[in-house]
């Protein structure tokens, strides 16, 4: 160890699973000002202020989720939320009483909304009779539909078929809501923050901020850095910005930079705490509301999903932001959508070749075997959220039907294949916890016990570098974090108990004991 007479830390007696193939296990682990310096024998002949004896217990680097909402999630904790009620009349009553706490005129956001238990969406009629003049939104737990009733409708006209509103009409629905105030955001992001940091995770970005199917105000970047700012932000953050915020820009024509954001800030702005990301983009909707692209329709059904944009204004929004610098995350769960994305990408590192652009595609739900060529040779990384099977294993089954549903959210085929993997959760649309994520990759059955993709099972270490390393890279932070090695932030989990010594069914209840920032215990204790 150079630089440092005396350790801030020294961690000793545990059992550290360092996501580092060049030295997969370790006993010790220095720190110093906050970065790890060493392991093992690195830290021979060095006193350390303070020492913790872990007794053996298991420790990680800090899980990364490399796609998730904290301002939607902390907002869906300080709300109504209808997330698990099952039951028609139940819904209703959780409106009811919603409405009731506010006042006439005032808008009453509900999250979790799902019409699939409850036997269809529910009607104008039904959100009329009980809002008594409020404005109410129910968003709908995939993001990509929401119901409303007439007092929305009255203030934001919008296409929808009985109050419900599909896809990229909901942001004429935003747009009348907003704004909110920053800290009620604020507000938000520390609550959700400290839920990421009980399940272990360190690092999040944010999948879209600035315009998209779920923006706040186009101020979002005031109220993370007001959190910093207060202290009252509880991971570090990354900020992918959404492609509607892109404007055309006077830059000169010998930079390809001809659209981006004020200022043309781009992937890699701020530092180790806050942030920009990628650009990110959606090329179409989900599965759960029906609008995932297709390239046949969904079992039982003549309709295939839907396109965000005409394919052409798709494809030129890729090329721009390519050729302005920008990584790319482009949201394609639907095969039609992926289709989409692989063209427009490799037309655009045609143009510009950037070998390192490490371009993402998130969600990557719906993959062909056609398509996993062509993912690898574009040095893709496929941004999955393998807890949605375990969720919505059956219902993703039966609607893409046999021959598709060994396709979804693959894992094996795409290791094998070449493409990289990153685990994440799409917070609030799924509870977020990366050892769930990691029980479904292992074993690929939902809740219900139904096994989704037969032979597409990783082992755990691939699950759980999925989770840490593998999703580090895929925000281009794994100089940072990701694994336990020199030069790296301290930012570390420790578990319960070793998830490479447990049985499958328990991974997913494998405690997290304590969550460590730049070397501070930030939850649990130790």
């Amino acid at each position: 160890m150079k630089g440092a007479a005396v350790l801030d830390l020294l961690i000793e007696d545990a059992t550290v699973l360092t996501m580092n193939p060049a030295r997969p296990r370790a006993g010790r682990i220095g720190v110093w000002q906050g970065r790890i310096v060493g392991v093992d024998e690195e830290l021979d002949g060095v006193a350390a202020r303070r020492t913790l004896r872990l007794g053996g217990a298991t420790v990680l680097p800090g899980f990364v989720d490399a796609h998730t909402h904290l301002v939607w999630a902390g907002m869906s904790q300080g709300g109504a939320d209808l997330t698990g009620v099952r039951e028609r009349s139940q819904v209703l009553d959780v409106l009811r009483r919603a409405c009731a706490r506010a006042q006439p005129g005032e808008w009453v956001e509900v999250t979790g909304y799902d019409q699939r238990p409850i036997g269809g969406h529910l009607t104008l009629a039904e959100l009329d009779a009980l809002s008594d003049g409020r404005l109410l939104w129910l968003q709908h737990t995939s993001g990509h539909a929401g119901v409303v009733n007439s007092a929305v409708l009255a203030t934001a006209p919008v296409d929808h078929e009985d109050g419900l509103v599909l896809e990229r009409a909901q942001i004429d629905v935003r747009r009348a809501r907003l704004p909110y105030r920053n800290s009620e955001l604020v507000d938000a992001i520390e609550r959700a923050g400290r839920t990421c940091l009980s399940q272990g995770i360190t690092t999040c970005a944010e999948a879209g901020i600035g315009g998209g199917l779920i923006a706040t105000p186009p101020v979002e970047v005031a109220a993370y850095q007001a959190a910093r700012e207060a202290g009252r932000l509880p991971v570090r953050m990354q900020l992918m910005i959404a492609s509607d915020a892109l404007r055309d820009l006077a830059g000169h024509p010998d930079d390809g930079i001809t659209r981006g954001i004020d200022l043309g800030l781009r992937t890699g702005f701020g530092d180790e705490t806050l942030s920009i990301g990628a650009l990110k983009l959606w090329l179409d909707g989900g599965i759960m509301a029906r609008t995932a692209a297709l390239s046949a329709p969904y079992a039982g059904s003549t309709a295939a999903g839907r396109l965000q944009e005409d394919p052409a204004v798709l494809r030129q929004i890729i090329i721009d932001g390519h050729t302005a610098g920008w990584q790319l995350a482009v949201h394609a769960i639907g095969d039609r959508a992926l289709d989409v994305a692989l063209d427009a990408i490799a037309e655009a590192q045609a143009r510009k070749p950037r070998p390192d652009a490490r371009h993402r595609i998130e969600h990557c739900g719906l993959v062909r075997p056609d398509q996993l060529a062509p993912l690898a040779e574009l040095g893709l990384t496929a941004v999955l959220q393998p807890e949605f099977l375990w969720d919505n294993g059956d219902d993703y089954s039966d609607v893409l039907g046999p021959d598709r549903a060994g396709w979804l959210y693959r894992g094996r085929a795409l290791l094998d294949a070449g493409v990289a993997i990153a685990s994440s959760s799409d917070r609030p649309v799924v509870s977020g916890a990366p050892l769930r994520a990691v029980r479904f990759m292992v074993e690929r059955r939902s809740d219900s016990g139904r096994v989704v993709g037969p032979g597409e099972e990783l082992t755990v270490a691939e699950a759980l570098s999925a989770a840490t390393i593998g999703a580090a890279r895929a925000c281009r932070r794994e100089r940072l974090c990701g694994s336990v090695e020199r030069g790296k932030l301290a930012d570390l989990v420790v578990l319960a108990r070793n998830p490479l010594e447990v049985p499958a069914p328990e991974l997913a209840d494998v405690g997290v004991t304590a969550t460590l920032l730049g070397g501070e215990v930030v939850h649990g204790a130790l």
